[in-house]
């Protein structure tokens, strides 16, 4: 199956073995990172046409529309890849929770090194 992905897009992409590239995905306006995921070509071709966050869930082998059930949405406002082609970086305004647990972000469990005192 051929991607719709722009071939010069899809040429600067270094994947992983199963053809995906991992999504970072911060709120616009305040920076904060919100979740990671991770997209295959016709999931970053979904989210550049669309605005709409749409990524590729491993466990289900599909892809997925953030928001399409929870109602938690994501517009994309931003998408930029990284310096080694291996991470797309995207700006968003999220409608409600980002994290699957219902929390505003994914990354709000125990921290591992807190900054110091």
């Amino acid at each position: 199956m051929t991607s719709a992905l722009d071939p010069s897009i899809a040429a600067r992409l270094k994947r992983t073995a199963d053809g995906l590239v991992c999504a970072v995905v911060q709120r616009r306006g305040t920076g904060e990172v919100l979740m990671v995921a991770w997209m295959d070509d016709d999931a970053l071709h979904r989210t550049l046409t669309t605005r709409r966050a749409t990524y590729y869930s491993r466990s289900r082998q599909q892809l997925w529309v953030k928001g399409e059930t929870s109602g938690h949405t994501q517009y994309v406002h931003e998408v930029r890849l990284d310096c080694d082609g291996d991470a797309v970086l995207l700006v968003v305004d999220q409608v409600g929770a980002a994290c699957h647990t219902g929390d505003a972000t994914c990354f709000d469990a125990t921290a591992l090194l807190s900054p110091e005192d």
